[in-house]
């Protein structure tokens, strides 16, 4: 029989009990903390000389922790908001042992007090109305993928959509009647419901009318009709900013801009 009280026990328990079965985290969420839990445990692999089946919370004390902390920093490159995203994943994995495991309470306390690191706080820019339509225009559409970039970046940057809502909007979560919208489900679980532009209608009712309606399709895909990844949306992002850059000498303000998701702007 298990201990109940073990570190992998505890941490088994803590993913498929406390994120899965009652949080319901997202799938984001669940990968994040894998992804921490998985540095972490190589790290205290080669420390400590211990398997992971062999680690006990004693092991994970707030010096060591520390430590890892520190090691992310400096081996991986990590910035300050990367280290405390890990950060968070180890205070909810302790938050949810203090009630497992009472007897390490003074540890788990410990745990809990490593602060967060200070990180600076940049203003976030945004695209004039000539550089919108610049880089509007960068998209090849006499071509399939152009017509679909063009139709992603114009939806993202008239609501505003994080990354990870754009890529999983689907064809029947986009209204183009009286009163056209889209809704997707945002970060915490909140559902948003975002006005579009007559404008964004016209293109939206092209490009859906092109791909074939059909409500449960991936409304901007990949060429196999899969759902885009961060990397390849960032990466056509960076492309046309590129594109635009290169042709910005009529705006000066924008040839050393870095554009991302973070660069947006809400327009009507």
């Amino acid at each position: 029989m298990k201990d109940a009280a073990a570190f992998p026990t505890l941490l088994e328990m803590f993913f498929t009990r406390r994120l899965i079965a009652q949080r319901r985290a997202s799938p984001h969420t669940i990968a994040s903390y894998r992804d921490t839990f998985r540095l972490l445990l190589k790290f205290a692999e080669k420390q400590l000389a211990k398997v992971p089946s062999g680690l006990t919370m004693e092991d994970l004390n707030a010096p060591f922790l520390g430590a890892f902390l520190d090691h992310l920093e400096s081996t991986r490159a990590n910035g300050a908001r990367s280290r405390n995203l890990r950060l968070t994943a180890i205070r909810s994995f302790f938050r949810y042992a203090a009630l497992e495991t009472p007897q390490h309470s003074e540890l788990i306390q410990r745990v809990l007090a490593i602060p967060n690191k200070r990180q600076p706080r940049p203003l976030v820019g945004f695209l004039t109305r000539l550089e919108i339509d610049a880089l509007l225009a960068a998209p090849a559409r006499d071509r399939w993928l152009g017509r679909r970039d063009h139709a992603l970046l114009l939806t993202v940057i008239q609501t505003g959509l994080r990354l990870a809502e754009i890529t999983s909007i689907r064809q029947q979560d986009v209204s183009l009647a009286s009163g056209a919208h889209v809704r997707c489900e945002g970060k915490g679980r909140k559902e948003r419901c975002t006005p579009l532009t007559k404008s964004t209608v016209t293109v939206l009712t092209a490009w859906i009318r092109e791909q074939g309606a059909d409500g449960t399709r991936i409304l901007f895909p990949s060429a196999r009709g899969a759902r885009l990844s961060a990397d390849v949306v960032q990466h056509l992002v960076a492309k046309y900013a590129a594109a635009h850059n290169r042709h910005a000498h009529h705006w000066p303000t924008s040839a050393s801009r870095r554009m991302s998701f973070a660069t947006q702007r809400r327009w009507s």
